[in-house]
């Protein structure tokens, strides 16, 4: 029996309504409701820091709010570990950092895998150490403290956010590269471990730049140098390890990732406007005056970066012996 052309249009447009209905929630506009950023670390380190910032941004030009959720503990795997259970719609995502690197060799029980688990979404930013000691202790440059250390061998407390975090990996290559032994004091993230510092219960500590740049600029800690090969525009005054111990090179990154599975659409989508983000001078300034450099590039590019920090990390964490506790 031939169909009417009336009867012919009706069930083409039925068909068309029920492909629309029929599509997956992602290919509605996305976002189209808040979107969680989990943070594997207390508020007001690094990496909540610059999250932030970049939330915001995010929050600007998207739409929906991006909501900053701390999840601390376990070196940044238990936030790691909520975002890899997540479902992979692109409303709960992770802020990765060099710490997510070191685990990878120092945690040998883990029930994730970064590379395999997560799908890179973007690189944000490059960020310095710092070397920062007490202004009690009696010295004013690496060559000073380098003397210090190696006449009071083992007396100097190093504090670090934890067993592990890129705080201890860079004080660990110092102590490599400059033949100086500390007392290696983790603190359950660098905030605690700030404020030892500031009362003069530990003498040193390494920390990000965004961190620990207020208290620099306050002068209630006297940085020694930055972990990098090149001075930071940020701190212009304070020297490169690189400097004194040539080489040497500790800088940490930040990223945002999401569970893996997660649409191609929505990690572009993502990717697109962090990298809008990175391009607009009030947001360039902002990381600017943390220290950073932004770090604009593909999915492929983070993912590329990560790879590059678990080799780096993963040797200065067998010569250390660190183990996760």
């Amino acid at each position: 029996m031939r169909l009417r052309r009336r009867e012919v249009l009706r069930l083409a447009t039925g068909a068309t309504a029920f492909g629309l209905a029929a599509r997956p929630a992602w290919a509605q506009a996305y976002p189209a409701r808040p979107v969680r950023v989990i943070v594997g670390f207390p508020p007001g380190g690094s990496a909540d820091i610059v999250t932030r910032l970049v939330a915001q941004a995010l929050g600007e030009r998207l739409g929906q709010p991006f909501i900053v959720d701390n999840r601390a503990g376990a070196g940044s795997n238990i936030g790691t570990e909520a975002v890899v259970r997540a479902s992979p719609d692109g409303y709960t995502l992770l802020s990765v950092t060099s710490a997510n690197a070191i685990n990878t060799t120092l945690y040998r029980t883990l029930s994730f895998d970064i590379m395999r688990d997560l799908v890179p979404v973007a690189s944000i930013d490059v960020v310095p150490q710092v070397m920062d000691v007490n202004p009690s202790v009696p010295v004013r440059t690496i060559p000073e403290f380098v003397a210090h250390a190696k006449a009071n061998p083992g007396k100097l407390i190093m504090g670090s956010g934890g067993v592990g975090s890129s705080p201890h990996m860079a004080g660990e290559l110092f102590k490599l590269m400059a033949g100086v032994d500390m007392l290696h004091v983790p603190y359950r993230g660098v905030a605690p471990a700030t404020a030892d510092l500031l009362a003069g219960q530990i003498q040193v500590l390494f920390d990000t730049v965004p961190a620990a740049i207020g208290n620099i600029r306050a002068g209630r800690v006297r940085a020694l140098a930055v972990t990098t090969s090149t001075r930071s525009d940020a701190l212009p005054d304070v020297p490169a390890m690189a400097e004194f111990l040539p080489g040497y090179e500790a800088s940490s990154f930040h990223g945002i990732a999401a569970p893996k599975d997660t649409p191609a659409e929505i990690v572009d989508t993502l990717n697109r406007a962090i990298n809008a983000a990175l391009a607009q001078p009030k947001l360039r300034a902002q990381l600017a005056d943390l220290g950073g450099t932004v770090l604009p590039g593909t999915p492929a590019d983070f993912g590329r970066l990560m790879a590059e920090d678990i080799a780096r990390w993963g040797r200065v964490v067998a010569f250390s012996g660190a183990k996760a506790e």
